[in-house]
C-alpha cells in the first residue's frame, strides 16, 4: 500500500479547492488499489456545512459501490478528520484513514481527543502525518493569503 502515493492525490483535490475559496482540504477513498471516489470541501460554495470533503467522497463511494459499507476501503484525508467525518467513518464501516495535517482544534484522531479510544461497533486503522509538511503548507499558505486579501481590502 502506497500511503503517499495516495496521499498526493487527495492533496491534488485539497489544491482544486483553494483553488476555488474552500479550505484546502481533499480526500480519495481506495479500495484494491484504486481510488474509488474523491472530494475537496465545499462548505463555502454551496453553503452547506456538510461538505467537508470526507462526507463528498464517502457519498460518492457509496454510490459507486452500491453499498453503505465500505469495508475494504481506506480514507486519505489532508487534514484530520473532525467528530462528524469520524462518525462518518465509524458509519460506513471504512477499514482505515490515513491522514496529512493535525488539527489542534477539531481534530479526532489525537489533537482534540481519540474518538478510537471510545467503544463504538466499529474498530479501524488510523495513521496520521502522512505528508504532514506539504498539507500542513496549504492550509498555512490558504490563511495566509486570505489573511492578506482581507487586509488589501480595507
Amino acid at each position: 500500500m502506497n500511503d503517499r502515493f495516495f496521499m498526493q492525490q487527495a492533496i491534488k483535490r485539497a489544491k482544486k479547492a483553494a483553488l476555488i475559496g474552500e479550505v484546502p482540504i481533499g480526500a480519495v477513498i481506495v479500495k484494491d488499489g484504486v481510488i474509488i471516489a474523491s472530494g475537496y470541501n465545499l462548505r463555502e460554495k454551496k453553503s452547506n456545512s456538510l461538505l467537508h470533503a470526507e462526507i463528498i467522497a464517502i457519498e460518492k463511494a457509496c454510490k459507486k459501490l452500491s453499498a453503505w459499507r465500505l469495508e475494504d476501503c481506506t480514507l486519505y484525508v489532508t487534514l484530520e478528520p473532525c467528530p462528524m467525518c469520524a462518525g462518518a467513518v465509524i458509519n460506513s464501516r471504512i477499514k482505515r484513514v490515513v491522514f496529512g495535517g493535525y488539527d489542534h482544534k477539531a481534530g479526532v484522531y489525537g489533537s482534540v481527543f481519540n474518538i478510537t479510544n471510545y467503544a463504538f461497533n466499529h474498530k479501524y486503522e488510523v495513521l496520521g502525518g502522512v505528508l504532514e509538511k506539504e498539507c500542513t503548507k496549504l492550509l498555512s499558505d490558504f490563511f495566509t493569503q486570505l489573511r492578506t486579501n482581507k487586509r488589501g481590502n480595507k
